[in-house]
């Protein structure tokens, strides 16, 4: 079986980290979260005071983005990588209904994009790569042998986020929830630079009633036919 690139997008919170996960894992393959990534960015944001509510200092964010280190770094008893910022794992603070609140707003930068991508491209250029995100078929890798593109409802959605950030412990309500869902869609999908477009070349899975194994089982059966192919 040939070795390939698989680009998975989509909405928030439809499972995509989840997916790709399996994949990967059931591949042998790298896996690389693009949403940590914008989400540790905007966690440093956060943490330097340039972002907040009722202001964000977009410039002073664009002139630190050269500082700023991302890497992944794989921990054996979680199975997965996890984030880090400058040396620092945050993979539990990028998490958080906060960050969520303010990552699409640092995802629509160009600069901020650019440095981003570079990096991805970087981390797939000898394929066998899991990558999911909102730009992957359509500008990290135009050229992926499969694309996915998932979507579900935004109260199915908005369900799910609530429910793992309950497990968490965080203290959120639904309501908040579902609003911030809705409002990274509105982001997501009108900004100016790379926004969440379907790929011509994409298959669209809608996992509204679809559950974790039925959602992987059939991908598989689509990454096999490539493979295959």
């Amino acid at each position: 079986m040939k070795t390939i690139t698989i680009a998975i997008d989509g909405y928030s919170s439809t499972g995509k980290s989840t997916l790709a996960k399996q994949l990967a894992k059931h591949l042998n393959y790298i896996y690389v979260d693009t949403g940590a990534m914008y989400r540790a960015v905007t966690l440093f944001a956060m943490q330097n005071g340039y972002i907040d509510y009722d202001f964000f200092d977009k410039q002073t964010l664009i002139n630190s983005v050269p500082s700023i280190k991302l890497n992944f770094k794989f921990n054996a008893e979680l199975g997965f990588a996890e984030m880090y910022l400058n040396d620092v794992n945050v993979e539990k603070e990028i998490r958080t209904i906060e960050v969520s609140n303010f990552v699409s707003r640092v995802a629509e930068i160009s600069q901020v994009r650019a440095k981003l991508v570079e990096q991805q491209q970087e981390m797939g250029k000898n394929k066998a790569i899991v990558m999911d995100g909102r730009d992957i078929g359509t500008v990290v890798f135009p050229d992926a042998e499969l694309k996915i593109f998932m979507t579900a409802s935004p109260e199915t959605r908005a369900q799910r986020r609530y429910d793992e950030l309950q497990a968490k412990g965080d203290d959120v309500t639904y309501e908040e929830v579902l609003k911030n869902v809705e409002e990274r869609d509105y982001i997501d999908t009108h900004r100016d630079d790379s926004p969440l477009v379907i790929a011509n070349d994409a298959i669209e899975i809608d996992n509204s009633y679809l559950d974790k194994e039925e959602q992987f089982k059939a991908v598989l059966e689509l990454v096999e036919e490539v493979m295959n192919s």
